[in-house]
């Protein structure tokens, strides 16, 4: 038998999805000390073994300990990061001086930093430069993950050593890691997927059907992997669980924070009014004008993904993006 070298595991974000890893980790055997910005969050998983503030209804294990204290995470073996990519620095800045050199930190939100315009191992490497990235990513929502149900997901990594041994720290029965060292593949894939997400649910919002829906899927992973190729990442990592995957699950349901944002709009809300009635994060809101930005510069063409960006500036109304694209000199398959 193997000796397991990651026991301790710190999870950075008390999310929904913080919340499910953390809860991943305990099945698994892990102590886990899940960090959580709001006080009242980590005292009622403490005290109730639930967070109720964002996964309510889920019993979590007595092995997970709720802190708001970044000092309760000194000496872990582990990290899993899932603060919201607009706030990943920050966070990072503020929990630097207890990470120990060499710490695996396991990125696991999806996103493009605004300023920078830099994906989330990247910015870890800004803050801590002595810790070492990974990456987790695939088709995976929350709930699911909480309550045990089979999931999949890419830990990408580097180091393949290491990367088997955070595999065998984080895998349970039902939740299964697979292997691959392409970092900005998985990110690149996290982070499109949201703002694609954003537009197919436009497009059921205006009633445009599902042909419509199943044709923006496949232009929008044409665009997602168009931005793969100009940034380096893998063809095998974009057709797999982190880029094709997450894409399919996260356009597919209305239980996807992004795609709901969509159906609203497509319904004629407003941005604002969708985001004041939430208290969880879209990343694809804030991902996309990052993104538009991204691909200008590097030169790729990304019309649907433009288009979301377009929307949620203002710059323009969903009924006349959707026009624009319809609207679009017809070329080959690519």
């Amino acid at each position: 038998m193997s000796i397991i070298k990651y026991q301790k595991v710190g999870v950075i974000g008390g999310g929904a999805w913080g919340t499910a890893l953390a809860q991943t980790l305990a099945v698994a055997g892990r102590d886990v000390v899940l960090w959580a910005y709001e006080q009242e969050c980590s005292d009622a998983i403490n005290t109730l073994h639930e967070n109720t503030m964002y996964l309510p209804g889920v019993t979590l294990s007595k092995l997970i300990h709720g802190t708001s204290d970044f000092a309760s995470l000194e000496g872990v073996d582990a990290v899993l990061a899932v603060a919201p990519a607009q706030f990943m620095r920050p966070t990072l800045i503020s929990f630097a001086p207890h990470a120990k050199d060499g710490l695996p930190i396991v990125l696991c939100s999806k996103g493009i930093e605004h300023n920078s315009l830099k994906f989330m191992a990247d910015v870890l490497r800004d803050v801590l430069p002595n810790s070492i990235p990974a990456v987790l990513s695939g088709p995976s929502f929350a709930i699911d993950v909480a309550q045990g149900l089979p999931t999949a997901v890419t830990l990408a990594v580097e180091d393949q050593e290491l990367g088997e041994r955070l595999s065998e720290a984080i895998a349970s029965p039902a939740f299964r890691p697979y292997l691959s060292t392409d970092i900005v593949g998985a990110e690149i894939g996290g982070a499109v997927k949201n703002v694609l997400a954003i537009a197919c649910g436009m497009v059921l919002g205006r009633g445009l059907g599902k042909s419509a829906h199943a044709a923006l899927i496949a232009r929008g992973f044409a665009e997602m992997n168009r931005l793969g190729e100009a940034l380096g990442a893998k063809t095998e990592t974009l057709i797999g669980l982190c880029g094709l995957g997450d894409l399919v699950l996260t356009c597919s349901s209305e239980q996807s924070r992004n795609m709901s944002c969509g159906l609203a709009l497509g319904k004629g809300e407003s941005l604002e009014t969708i985001m004041g009635a939430r208290c969880a994060v879209t990343e694809g809101v804030a991902t996309a004008p990052a993104l538009r930005k991204l691909a200008e510069r590097e030169g790729v063409e990304m019309p649907i993904c433009f288009a979301v960006a377009d929307i949620l500036d203002g710059n323009i109304s969903v009924a006349d993006a959707i026009a624009g694209l319809l609207g679009r000199a017809r070329t080959q398959e690519s």
